[in-house]
């Protein structure tokens, strides 16, 4: 019995609490005694496993002090790593050698994801592991730090594949695609991988399981293979060149050409530049998001000479956005990429439909976030927002005031009449005193167009049409105040509304040949994500390198490259931990 109550000293540590208050009742000579019974457990335990002792101790130390450091390396879980082991009575966990190597060899492997190893402390444990396999009887302090710091590396690695290394809230306060592992408990989830030994399986299962995810990761190899080989060659500044001439920078671009495969099966001595050549330049050009003129102009210079280091990092940036959104994506929606300047309609898993859009220019950047469209409007009027009116509005009304007359936008009360615009002294009107609302009428020179795609946010932001539509023409896309200008809007329209019956295109154009503002509403919302990245595949596969318009894989990649922590929003509801 006593045995029994030594090896579950933690589990009968109320009762002996108990004791413990009984002994007010007698001698303090049976206090001793019980003082005496506690010791005696403790040095019981730490016979049958050293380690124990040494685990408790720095258990006890996070939850008291919020920390532990062990070597050069500090602990990252002060919530699940303790509860884990809690749960265990100190006992060691990683007892299996075969489970130990599926976790270092995923660290190891973690450099194919854009992550760092060093992040799930690959030194240490190499050190510590060299300590224990050149001794039979390992220091058990040795053994619970090395048991500690794989636990911990486990749970970092887990962290990292399902919401991303880096805090998207921390970096962009509009962010609202937050998850959570509320239906799950991690501890649980590691105490069955340990034990099954599938510690791999359990990391690999939890990445992004998406072919773009997967394409990306097979890129970031690639381009890691043409730095190992020295990386490509630099471009000479000089004039441009095109089909027809003859140079000898020509031998050096056949050559930066055939590294990205963007030139094929041709010769790389000759320094004339033919049409092969010229199809080479195209290729590259349309991947690097560049008019695809076949010149080697400044441009086109510029994007050759980036350094590959620069593509790799691009690469792991977006790796890393694609960890903050994928595990989301399912069913059918709408998502606009911002620095593609495109729009896609996503069912299945595939991609059915696309379309050229504009986007927010950079002092007016779209909004990063996620919503649902819930209905439509044709021939919209729009309401001009409060930044509009005070960016461009007013100072435009103040130089002429026939400004909104031309604009077709009337000056209406807060009872929606209509005011004589001639009655107003806009001298003495500001953005912040402005008692009136302005609203542009249903016309040619509707901001909105004809048709917009309404989806509720504190942003005034929505997919609508333009009467500008040569910019569509443009490569980069960034004309708009923040909402998304769509090109093939009616397409749009019959897609979202999903009766061709009723709502084909030509009834589409019947009804807005009425000039009546309506509203109909969808079906079902249709969820539509607004997203930013920097790197994405054509219909063949090939990557193509953006524009970074907002100038945003700078943030993401010092938080890549920085040191790891837990972002400030919960992720588990476990409040027992």
């Amino acid at each position: 019995m006593i045995t029994y109550v030594f090896a579950n000293f933690r589990q009968n540590l109320p009762a002996i609490l108990k004791i413990i208050n009984l002994t007010h009742r007698f001698s303090k000579t049976s206090l001793a005694v019980v003082v005496l019974l506690l010791s005696s457990v403790s040095s019981i335990l730490a016979q049958e496993d050293p380690a124990r002792e040494f685990i408790r101790n720095k258990v006890e130390q996070i939850r008291f002090s919020g920390g532990l450091t062990i070597g050069s390396t500090s602990i990252a879980s002060v919530i699940v790593l303790p509860a884990f082991y809690e749960q265990r009575n100190f006992r060691l966990a990683w007892t299996n050698p075969e489970t130990v190597d599926q976790l270092i060899n995923v660290i190891e492997d973690i450099d194919n994801d854009g992550l760092n190893p060093d992040d799930y402390h690959q030194i240490e444990l190499k050190l510590l592991r060299a300590q224990i396999n050149l001794n039979d009887s390992p220091l058990p302090e040795v053994s619970a730090n090395f048991d500690i710091l794989l636990t911990d590396s486990l749970i970092r690695l887990g962290y990292h594949i399902i919401f991303g290394k880096v805090d998207p809230e921390a970096l962009d306060a509009d962010w609202n695609l937050s998850r959570d592992i509320y239906d799950q408990d991690p501890v649980q989830v590691i105490q069955k991988a340990i034990e099954s030994n599938s510690v791999a399986e359990l990391i690999e299962d939890n990445k992004p399981q998406h072919f773009f995810y997967k394409r990306l990761k097979s890129k970031l190899a690639e381009y890691r293979t043409i730095k190992k080989n020295g990386g490509w060659p630099v471009m000479p500044a000089g004039s441009a060149l095109k089909k027809g001439m003859k140079d000898k920078r020509v031998i050096m671009l056949r050559k930066r050409l055939a590294l990205t495969k963007d030139l094929q099966n041709d010769s790389l001595d000759s320094a004339v530049f033919d049409e092969r050549l010229e199809q080479a330049v195209i290729r590259f050009q349309n991947r690097h998001w560049l008019d695809d003129d076949g010149v080697i102009g400044q441009n086109t210079f510029e994007a050759l000479n980036v350094p590959v280091e620069t593509r790799i990092d691009q690469i792991r940036v977006n790796l890393e956005r694609l960890r903050w959104v994928l595990h989301e994506i399912k069913g059918d929606f709408i998502i606009t990429d911002i620095a593609g300047y495109m729009v896609y309609y996503v069912q299945d898993g595939e991609i059915t439909w696309t379309s050229r859009v504009q986007v927010g220019k950079p002092y007016r950047k779209t909004p990063v976030f996620k919503s649902a469209i819930k209905y439509l409007v044709f021939n919209p009027t729009w309401t001009v927002p409060p930044s509009i009116l005070r960016k461009d509005i007013l100072p435009a009304v103040k130089k002429d005031p026939d400004y909104l007359r031309k604009k077709n936008i009337n000056v209406l009360d807060s009872n929606g009449k209509v005011i004589d615009q001639d009655s107003l002294d806009w001298s003495k009107y500001s953005a912040g005193n402005f008692p009136y609302i302005l609203r542009q009428e249903p016309g040619p020179t509707n901001a909105l167009g004809q048709i917009k795609f309404i989806f509720p946010n504190k942003h005034f932001v929505y997919l609508h049409d333009t009467p500008s539509k040569s910019l569509f023409g443009r490569t980069e896309r960034a004309f708009s105040s923040g909402c998304i200008r769509v090109e093939k809007r009616f397409e749009l329209a019959e897609l979202l509304l999903n009766d061709k019956t009723k709502w084909n295109q030509e009834y589409i154009l019947k009804e807005l040949e009425t000039k009546k503002t309506r509203t109909v509403f969808l079906p079902k919302p249709m969820p539509v994500m607004l997203l930013y990245w920097t790197t994405v595949f054509d219909e063949n596969n090939n990557i193509r390198f953006k524009k970074d318009v907002y100038n945003r894989d700078r943030a993401v990649l010092n938080s890549l490259n920085g040191k790891f922590e837990f972002r400030k929003k919960p992720i588990i509801s476990n409040t027992s931990y």
